[in-house]
């Protein structure tokens, strides 16, 4: 819409022609600057949560645990606690999960005990699962998947690219809307200098 504009004609007025070019300035932004802006940020933000899988699978171990006894509703309601205080991404507790008791050794030698949810329902104590912990044995979150880092990637690229192309669309309908309000008001100043004489005999309208 507004590529008319561009077409010689006596009607045609300066503001005919700008309007025309910030709408074919606007397609160009929305079909190509958009997407590259989206492929860029997507670009970037798949090498950091890249290097951050990288590095969480360098720092995070999967160690065996063996279950003792059910944890206590305090105890477990403490653990939950201290686990997310400890680490933002540390394992997530479902609702219907059973807390338990177990012990696991680090990979440093360390033994440890704790609250953790169990891994089958219902628990058994003596049996063997394995958890995620850090060097020292600490309960750490499931490093991140290199292919859930990619669709977090692709999915920031895309909000990058719809936050443009919305930005570009706004800017235009606001210089339009602006146009608009021009041309009304050069209408009328128009209006008022023939109104008065419009349709009277010898006023030379």
């Amino acid at each position: 819409m507004g590529v008319w504009r561009w077409r010689r004609n006596p009607l045609r007025r300066p503001t005919d022609l700008f309007e025309a070019w910030v709408a074919f300035a606007a397609l160009v932004c929305v079909l190509v600057v958009a997407p590259a802006v989206g492929w860029v940020a997507g670009l970037r933000v798949d090498g950091t949560l890249q290097q951050a899988a990288h590095q969480q699978r360098q720092e995070r171990h999967l160690v065996p645990a063996v279950v003792l006894r059910p944890a206590p509703e305090s105890a477990a309601a403490a653990g939950a606690s201290a686990s997310a205080s400890a680490d933002a991404s540390a394992q997530r507790t479902a609702p219907h999960r059973t807390q338990i008791v177990a012990t696991w050794t680090a990979p440093d030698g360390s033994s440890h005990q704790g609250t953790v949810p169990a891994a089958e329902e219902p628990p058994h104590p003596g049996e063997r699962f394995r958890i995620w912990t850090d060097a020292r044995g600490r309960l750490v979150g499931q490093p991140l998947d290199p292919s859930a880092a990619v669709f977090h990637a692709g999915m920031a690229g895309l909000a990058a690219a719809i936050c443009v192309a919305t930005l570009v669309e706004t800017v235009r309908r606001l210089v339009v809307r602006r146009l608009m309000h021009r041309r009304y008001i050069r209408l009328d100043r128009a209006w008022a200098a023939a109104g008065p004489d419009w349709g009277r005999a010898g006023a030379g309208s």
